[in-house]
């Protein structure tokens, strides 16, 4: 081999060191997770979360939020764009160049008043964060306080996107059809778990939150007094057989094996116990892990309520709000990243802290990333035994278990980081026998 070619060799070996070390990148999640346990960075991440809380904002309302992300990015040095989706801010750390990947926190809260008695209650009457996106937002901060303190490791661009609306607003379909996954390669996401060990995660490869909908239906009859029924056209009847019938369509109509759900959880109609009233107005949810399962359910469900009010003599408008509340697909994991999170998670937590899960019925509107590019959606675990059970999500009751806080922020960056070192462009040494005569 030339001299010329010997000194090429060195400096390509060189100039790949890092990816050739990469099976020694398993120090990076145990690293970061000190780092964000430090109490510098946890006390600043319990305080942004206690602000976010006091100050709830439901979807496409955030702004609130939105500024107080953009002034931490701003004093984090940390360019972004903004506003996207009305409230929603996408950040930069790295390079600038490829390749890409995403992190992702929601910013919106409910519509629910309150129960927990603490310090940082929400000072807003019938709003709370009873979701826990308060703490996403502030894990992925943190997780912008660790990249952007390791910059030097990045061997590409994390992209942070902090989402309006995802309570049913579709907050994520605005955020892409506004150029929020531009470039981008791959995403992650995580949602607190009340129910799972602090320091544990649970995730799924493949589908793992179902696709869903939502439905209102008004069924109209005629009015009249409860004495003298028949003169009247009962809607409460009418919408009592619709009720039922609808049942019905997942117990006799559905593969056993195909889980899907059909909930009416709205029942609005009359005002007085001695009169019948003109209409009835019902509504609710249909869940699905399948498309076609999904779209098939949303045609049976409007068959079903405007037939079984024709029988009752009734008329029925049904509509599935799709501009207020657009339908979700399923949550369904890349099979890859599923390989990945688990050895990343695993270097972090150790391998008996990564649980497989069975595929839940909820939904989440991270599944309109997933349709674009391959993403991974994983819980993360918040109950300490030492303290009381924590209450369910849209609970007036739920509260986070702080402590969390420094995990997700250290696998935000842990699985960013490590994803764009093994994403780096493959360099293809000589061959053995492809060398110059000395």
């Amino acid at each position: 081999m030339s001299l010329f070619n010997w000194v090429s060799l060195v400096l390509v070996l060189y100039l790949l060191s890092p990816i050739l070390s990469l099976n020694g990148s398993s120090d990076i999640p145990p690293r970061f997770l000190n780092y964000a346990k430090k109490k510098e960075l946890f006390d600043w991440m319990v305080g942004v979360r206690r602000k976010i809380h006091e100050n709830p904002e439901l979807g496409y309302e955030e702004f609130e939020t939105s500024k107080l992300i953009r002034a931490e990015l701003d004093k984090m040095g940390v360019k972004y764009k903004h506003p996207l989706s009305v409230t929603g801010v996408v950040g930069f750390i790295g390079s600038g160049k490829p390749p890409f990947v995403a992190l992702r926190a929601d910013m919106d809260a409910l519509a629910i008043q309150e129960m927990v008695e603490w310090e940082y209650k929400s000072k807003v009457s019938g709003k709370m964060h009873a979701c826990g996106h308060d703490s996403h937002v502030a894990m992925l901060l943190g997780a912008a306080k660790i990249l952007q303190d390791h910059r030097e490791e990045l061997k590409g661009t994390v992209v942070l996107i902090f989402q309006p609306a995802e309570e049913g607003g579709g907050g994520a379909k605005k955020m892409i059809d506004e150029g929020a996954l531009e470039n981008v390669n791959a995403i992650f996401g995580l949602h607190v778990a009340n129910k799972l060990p602090l320091g544990e995660v649970a995730s799924r490869p493949g589908p793992l939150l179902a696709g869903s909908g939502f439905f209102e239906a008004v069924i109209s009859g005629k009015g009249g007094h409860a004495a003298i029924p028949q003169h009247s056209i009962d809607p409460i009847l009418a919408a009592s057989n619709v009720i039922v019938s609808l049942q019905h369509l997942v117990s006799r109509e559905a593969d056993p094996l195909d889980s899907q759900v059909v909930t009416v959880a709205k029942f609005q109609g009359g005002g007085a116990f001695n009169v019948i009233p003109d209409s009835v107005t019902i509504g609710g949810t249909f869940r699905a892990f399948l498309k076609e399962s999904f779209m098939q359910l949303r045609q049976r469900i409007e068959e079903v309520v405007t037939g079984q009010a024709a029988v009752q003599r009734c008329k029925a408008v049904i509509s599935f709000l799709e501009n207020e509340k657009p339908f979700f697909p399923p949550t369904i994991n890349d099979k890859y990243l599923h390989d990945y999170f688990r050895i990343v998670a695993g270097d972090m937590l150790g391998i008996d802290k990564v649980k497989d899960m069975q595929p839940l019925m909820g939904s989440e509107d991270f599944a309109f990333y997933q349709e674009m590019i391959p993403g991974y959606f994983f819980f993360l675990g918040m109950q300490n035994g030492t303290h009381k059970q924590l209450q369910s999500p849209h609970s007036p009751y739920f509260e986070i278990n702080e402590d969390v806080l420094p995990y997700g922020a250290a696998l935000h960056a842990s699985l960013a980081t490590r994803y764009l070192l093994q994403s780096q462009p493959e360099v293809t040494l000589p061959a053995e026998n492809d060398h110059d005569e000395l």
